[in-house]
């Protein structure tokens, strides 16, 4: 106890943590009575429970009555601390606040304007960057319609210029990789979304490509070298066979730029056409052999003409650097490598050559098959054809002007031409 007074109140019991109201009075009634007696005493117990009771008042009463001036001047104490403490809070706070206010003043608000004047500075360097980029758009179109205008002059008075096609194709391919250009940072972000440049793209820059193509697609499927045949296309003079190639090489080169892909199947349909042309004229010559020779001078300058065209795709080179993807080329690359790999063979005319008499040798086993009299004049003349076909395949395989295409014999291909044809009128 807090006065160190012996006291019969067993305060142990009272303080137990597992104290029981209820079990403590039941004890109570059970020690002051007789747990068999039915009429039960409650007075005893209770008057115990109210002398406890007012033992202990009485004690805390004298405990308070004799503290009570030390918790007064402790209490005093405590609140004179507080008191203290509040007003020193209440300095560090009112610094805080000073010190918060000069920093919003001379920082925060500072840092809010000089982002607004960062944020606009921004924008202002972007829209820089879109104007030069639509005014480099606008000038490389104001370009590509003026090379346009010479490669493909709309009055008859004016000459066309051949290689201001390459000329276009290239400034094409610049505008083409300045749209691709659409990266973050990149020359091209945001070109795509600037309404001049979307109507220019799809009446300047789409149209001229499709103009290219066709240009350059038709100059090669025109190319004609071959003097055997008066053709309106062939080229009679040095100076016409040099203009000739010249034309053929801007062709090439255009192509190229516009796709590598293009170049090759405009290549391949010019040999398709001439294959297509001679199987034909050979198979409707073979019915009638009155026009014989003259068709396989017509197939000789056709293979003159692919000669020609092999002897061409030689020497042309492409640029460093083609316009699909931008992908650089060989040094010693050329643009006969690519074509003979896509077809399989060593050269030009033995290509043509041995297509052709693939495609022969089914049609005369369909003529003699059907017999009668085309059958019967084949077979009766097969001296005459054999001589015929083996000097057009001699003849062809040389170059215009009678110029050889390649250093090599092409006794082979003259073998398997005369093959397909008199190899099925022996049977």
């Amino acid at each position: 106890m807090a006065d160190n007074q012996p006291s019969y109140i067993d305060y142990e019991t009272f303080l137990d943590p597992s104290f029981s109201p209820k079990a403590f009075a039941n004890s109570l009634v059970l020690t002051t009575n007789d747990p068999l007696d039915i009429s039960v005493d409650l007075s005893t117990p209770l008057s115990k429970v109210l002398f406890d009771v007012q033992e202990i008042d009485t004690h805390i009463h004298t405990l308070a009555t004799r503290s009570a001036l030390p918790l007064l001047e402790y209490t005093r104490e405590q609140d004179d601390a507080g008191q203290k403490v509040v007003k020193e809070v209440e300095a560090q706070v009112a610094n805080l606040a000073n010190g918060y206010e000069r920093l919003e003043r001379e920082v925060i608000q500072r840092y809010e304007t000089a982002n607004e004047v960062r944020v606009t500075v921004e924008r202002l360097w972007q829209t820089v960057k879109i104007g030069r980029s639509v005014g480099r758009w606008l000038v490389l179109t104001r370009q590509l319609e003026a090379q346009m205008s010479v490669a493909s002059p709309s009055g008859s008075s004016k000459k066309e210029d051949h290689r201001a096609m390459v000329r276009a194709a290239s400034t094409l391919v610049t505008m083409r990789k300045l749209l691709a250009a659409s990266g973050k940072g990149q020359e091209g972000e945001h070109l795509s979304q600037v309404d001049v440049v979307v109507s220019l793209r799809s009446t300047v820059l789409h149209p001229t490509e499709n103009l290219l193509q066709s240009q350059g697609q038709q100059i090669i499927r025109e190319f004609a070298m071959s003097s055997l045949t008066s053709g309106p296309t062939a080229p009679t003079t040095y100076a016409q066979s040099e203009e000739t190639k010249a034309r053929t090489t801007s062709a090439l080169l255009t192509l190229h730029l516009l796709s590598p892909q293009l170049q090759l199947a405009a290549l391949q349909a010019y040999l398709r056409t001439s294959l297509t042309s001679s199987l034909a004229s050979t198979t409707r010559a073979l019915t009638n052999l009155a026009i014989l020779d003259r068709t396989l001078l017509e197939v000789s300058a056709r293979c003159q003409n692919i000669v020609a065209l092999e002897s061409l795709l030689e020497t042309v080179k492409p640029f460093a650097e083609t316009g699909e993807e931008g992908t650089a080329d060989k040094a010693d690359t050329n643009f006969l490598e690519p074509l003979l790999a896509s077809l399989d063979t060593s050269a030009l005319p033995s290509y043509f050559w041995r297509s052709l008499a693939e495609g022969l040798s089914g049609r005369v086993s369909d003529l003699v098959s059907r017999g009668g009299v085309n059958a019967r004049a084949l077979k009766s003349q097969k001296d005459r054809i054999k001589d015929s076909i083996r000097s057009c395949v001699i003849k062809g395989s040389q170059g215009p002007a009678g110029g050889r295409g390649r250093d090599r014999a092409w006794e082979r291909e003259a073998a398997v031409m005369v093959g397909s044809v008199v190899g099925a009128l022996s049977r």
